[in-house]
């Protein structure tokens, strides 16, 4: 089953004219981006010919050609979707389930476990999913980022998905955007996505990798050079004949990863390589399509003669000497090349013993990424060595596990004392049974994921996660030692030889067909009008959402202070993941957790703040829910990029319920500043960000908003607790349908009353 076909082939036919209309307005060469972005723009009259103009704090209006969406997130994009009563979804749409799966014993058992515990979770997925015409893959089916590239994606299109790493889509040459569940809801309803206009920074590779080097390389070294905001509100898109090179999921892996560095989407223009991939997925009839407007799919032919005249920033690599990295701890963007790992690791205190290594997630879980894996495991068993450290391995769809079984694979895995866990996303987002892991230990892991955020992979904050290569990941495996260099280091064997590693080799992804139903696909009755969505009455799991009460249209008055956070404060510091996957449909529930892994500017505790009226500490739920009880708004405050990381809108929702009405910070990341201003919190940002440093933990505030305009800062006036008074300015990016949805008390509150 080809999915979308006519579809995609009415796209193409429109894609190559609308291209057409937009050249006779705009008087300049396009990027691959643009042509994208121009060409499923609402109202074509928005472009102007002097689009670089656009690329500045401009809302524009987009209709995408997908949605897709994971179990943790779809739960309350679905609950959302259903408060707009519509009968079907507007745009074709995707439920995979691999969220809740977790990483305990093993993939078989650890599968009938869980949906044996989340029966109640996946029997609403399928029916709402089943009611309103969405495609559900079952539990076991894979991880969506490689099922969506497997099946789905296509070379100019464009998709929405209520995960941070969608952008893993512009492997394949899509326009792919990580957005909330309330962008996800409006757009499942027939609404517009509204997004702000991004800048483009175009990535030059120049040259060929070689060696130990990979497509994850290619990454982690960018992400080092921009850090972890430096692409927030800009489209990373790659260009050069270092392209050619790289395979379609080595592209995915890159882009996947742009999440990391806070783009809003990432890549690739079409090539061959993308082509062959088409085919062997059994897709021949989209890459057929695709090559008759292949020159479409790219950039313009002037843009890669004279990039720096077109990207609004463009960054070089040289892919010839280019070197494995290995990224953290605690966040992706320390950068370290792997030559240099030994005094860093020095100089840093880091643990070398490495505990675990892990390979697999949504960035590097595929045939060709474990078959590199396999092809150290191969040497090593040649060469009679052994791993020294645990050994973890996850695929990534069950097409993935299918092929790599029948090549033998699991077996080699296994033959070293590996472990296989389902094709889900497991311990990445802190789905794993870590049974070696004593709470506040000092360790090391190293992985192939894309995040490593404190405590996000086992819950120890002292668990110092490094991110690498699959391949480098399990060459360290073997030594067990985070400064070992396979490329020039030898290993000691179990006869006493010292070995050393070649260059690990790639193998072909091989070309077999599989009946839809074989991946985990699961087919909607026909009869749509006999379903219902299955809703537990009293449910512990599931709640029905009630609307947000509007804003009054008066001045915020006399809020207080919530928390000041120090520090980074990512989604999985505001709502953890982990154990709470489970309370995703339960507002309630998971606002239990709200804010319990940020550290207090104050006494530099977690989950340890003070109640202003009592004088009492307790922890940030039940502060929040004590001052909602009495009427008293309050705020948080934050540094820089807060929100970073994974899309969850429950990091907005959570708030809003407990009775925050502002997010203050000194700078936040796209999607989550995106979140706060749907579910209407007020999120502002400090207009010189030393103010940060003048608030106190029992000031009273005053947020004048009576007159909230776009682009007009707010006066906030502060009463310290000896009764001095201080006023400051802050910002906000609020345009005026944003102003709307904050005035309705959220976005689906506007959308219900238009």
């Amino acid at each position: 089953m080809i999915f979308d076909l006519d579809r995609i082939r009415n796209f193409y036919s429109n894609f190559q004219f609308r291209i057409e209309k937009i050249r006779n307005i705009i008087d300049h060469p396009l990027t691959y981006s643009e042509k994208i972005l121009y060409s499923h723009l609402l109202d074509l009259k928005e472009i102007d010919s002097k689009s670089k103009n656009f690329r500045d704090q401009r809302y524009m209006n987009f209709f995408p050609d997908r949605l897709a969406m994971q179990d943790a997130t779809a739960q309350m994009t679905l609950l959302q979707f259903m408060q707009t009563q519509k009968c079907k979804t507007f745009i074709p749409t995707t439920v995979h389930c691999d969220h809740l799966i977790y990483a305990k014993n093993g993939s078989k058992i650890d599968l009938e476990n869980t949906i044996k515990e989340n029966e109640e979770i996946y029997n609403f997925l399928k029916s709402a999913s089943h009611k309103y015409g969405i495609d559900f893959w079952a539990p076991g089916s894979g991880i969506i980022h490689q099922v969506v590239l497997e099946n789905y994606a296509f070379p100019g299109g464009m998709m929405i998905g209520t995960d941070s790493h969608t952008p893993n889509a512009g492997g394949l040459g899509m326009l792919a955007i990580g957005v909330g569940g309330s962008d996800a809801a409006e757009v499942m309803s027939g609404y517009f996505l509204e997004l702000k206009f991004p800048k483009i920074i175009g990535v030059h590779l120049k040259g060929k990798m070689n060696g130990w080097t990979s497509p994850k390389d290619i990454i982690l070294k960018l992400s080092g050079m921009i850090g972890v905001s430096g692409a927030t509100n800009h489209i990373i898109e790659y260009f050069g004949k270092g392209t050619n090179h790289i395979s379609c999921v080595g592209k995915a892996t890159i882009c996947n990863m742009g999440a990391e560095i806070g783009a809003t989407a990432s890549l690739f223009p079409y090539d061959v390589r993308m082509k062959n991939y088409l085919d062997k997925n059994g897709r021949e009839k989209v890459s057929t399509m695709t090559e008759k407007i292949k020159d479409f799919l790219k950039a313009d032919i002037e843009v890669d003669r004279n990039p720096y005249n077109y990207y609004d920033k463009v960054i070089e690599i040289d892919l010839n000497v280019l070197e494995p990295y290995i990224n953290g701890p605690f966040t992706p963007d320390k950068a370290t090349p792997i030559s240099k790992m030994k005094e860093e690791a020095l100089k840093n205190h880091w643990p070398t013993r490495i505990e675990i290594g892990l390979i697999g997630s949504c960035a590097n879980s595929s045939f060709e990424d474990l078959s590199k894996a396999i092809s150290i495991i191969q040497q090593a068993k040649d060469k009679k060595l052994k791993i020294s450290s645990e050994y973890l391995v996850t695929p990534g769809s069950k097409k993935v596990y299918s092929l790599i079984k029948e090549k033998g694979f699991i077996s080699d895995f296994q033959d070293i004392g590996a472990k296989i866990f389902s094709n889900a996303c497991g311990p990445c987002i802190g789905q794993w049974f870590r049974k070696s892991s004593k709470n506040n230990v000092k360790n090391t892991i190293i992985h192939s994921f894309n995040r490593n955020f404190s405590s996000r992979n086992d819950g120890n904050p002292n668990t110092h996660a490094f991110i690498a290569s699959p391949e480098i990941v399990t060459a360290l495996v073997f030594s067990g030692d985070l400064t070992f260099d396979p490329r020039k280091d030898t290993l000691r064997n179990e006869i006493g030889e010292y070995v050393k590693f070649e260059e690990p080799k790639t193998m072909e992804l091989p070309k077999r067909n599989f009946e839809t139903e074989e991946l985990g696909y699961e087919f909607p009755s026909e009869d749509k009008k006999k379903l219902s969505v299955i809703i537990k009455k009293n449910s512990k799991r599931l709640q029905i959402l009630s609307p947000f009460p509007a804003w009054n249209g008066d001045h915020l008055l006399n809020v207080r202070l919530l928390m000041k956070i120090k520090g980074k404060c990512t989604t999985d510091h505001i709502s953890m993941a982990g154990p709470w996957l489970k309370y995703r449909g339960h507002l309630e529930k998971i606002s239990e957790n709200l804010l319990i892994g940020a550290v207090n500017a104050f006494n530099h505790k977690r989950n340890k703040i003070k109640n202003v009226i009592t004088g009492n500490y307790g922890t940030v739920p039940d502060m929040a829910k004590f001052y909602k009880s009495k009427n008293i708004p309050t705020l948080i405050v934050g540094e820089e990029n807060y929100g970073e990381g994974s899309s969850r809108e429950h990091a907005a929702m959570q708030p809003r319920f407990l009775g925050v009405r502002v997010v203050l910070v000194k700078s936040f990341s796209r999607i989550h500043e995106t979140n706060l201003k749907k579910q209407g919190v007020l999120a502002l940002t400090f207009l010189n960000s030393s103010d940060y440093q003048k608030i106190q933990e029992e000031d009273i505030f005053h947020f004048y908003i009576r007159d909230i305009q776009p682009k007009k800062n707010v006066d906030v006036e502060l009463i310290h607790y000896n009764g001095d008074k201080e006023k400051i300015i802050v910002q906000h990016s609020y345009n005026e349908r944003q102003i709307q949805w904050f005035k309705a008390g959220s976005s689906l509150n506007f959308i219900k009353k238009k």
